[in-house]
């Protein structure tokens, strides 16, 4: 189970982030990566959403669907068949939606571990010095995580999916997945900070888990900002970071 107290807490964190970003005028880091996360987001969902049409069309081809629906003459068969491939369109586009964060947390990694250091810094008033060997290994480990958390949310959802077939349980399947996909991306935000206090992969994994609640919160806002066109993508990421951090601090649990 998870404290709804720090659920609550990483949420307000979030407006804890924005004031530290205007008093510091860190925007050009939070919006240099926001760009660019915005034009990678829509460029795949221009790509996702135009190629899984041809997909839909190599799938019923695949089948003898296309001469079996025009042998019925069936405009009601008809409409069914184009809801299904409509259908399928938009859960390849739910399923990019789920995973691009992973794509783009591989490719951030080294600004996000930097943004994560600079908040600390700040915050302690303090300098951590610079090691090109040290951020070689800080990429390396959030290539990993991401990876790692990537592969269990696979399968958590894979569960969800057969649980969904079950009367009364299916119907809460969707908001356990939204939990499960807000929790692994909270927890990619709060590695940073354990990293940089030396906590290995199993220890920081280990306390994150111990800290759930945390790694909810801060998923949660991240989820509900990407609802948001433009402003909210390319507000989310950096935000995250930056809450991720502040929150820790402020419990000073490292």
């Amino acid at each position: 189970m998870f404290s709804f107290r720090e659920v609550l807490a990483a949420i307000q964190s979030y407006a804890k982030a924005h004031q530290f970003i205007s008093r510091q005028q860190l925007w050009r880091w939070i919006l240099i990566p926001g760009i660019i996360y915005c034009a990678l987001f829509i460029a795949g969902i221009y790509l996702v959403w135009g190629y899984s049409g041809d997909f839909v069309e190599y799938l019923f081809g695949l089948l003898p669907l296309r001469t079996w629906i025009q042998d019925l003459e069936s405009s009601w068969v008809s409409f069914v068949f184009i809801l299904l491939g409509f259908s399928i369109r938009i859960l390849l586009l739910l399923l990019y939606f789920s995973y691009f964060k992973y794509f783009f947390l591989i490719l951030g990694a080294p600004l996000f571990a930097w943004l994560s250091e600079k908040t600390e810094a700040i915050l302690q008033r303090r300098d951590f010095p610079f090691s090109m060997q040290q951020l070689l290994k800080d990429i390396l480990r959030g290539i990993k995580l991401s990876f790692r958390n990537m592969l269990y949310q696979t399968i958590c959802l894979l569960l969800l999916f057969l649980l969904s077939f079950i009367p009364v349980l299916g119907w809460i399947t969707p908001l356990i997945g939204f939990f499960i996909e807000c929790y692994f991306f909270g927890f990619s935000m709060m590695d940073y900070s354990c990293e940089r206090h030396r906590l290995n992969m199993r220890e920081s994994i280990a306390f994150i888990k111990e800290h759930r609640g945390m790694a909810l919160g801060n998923g949660m806002v991240f989820y509900l900002l990407m609802f948001i066109p433009i402003i909210g993508w390319a507000l989310a990421p950096s935000y995250a970071v930056i809450a991720a951090t502040i929150h820790l601090q402020d419990k000073r649990l490292l």
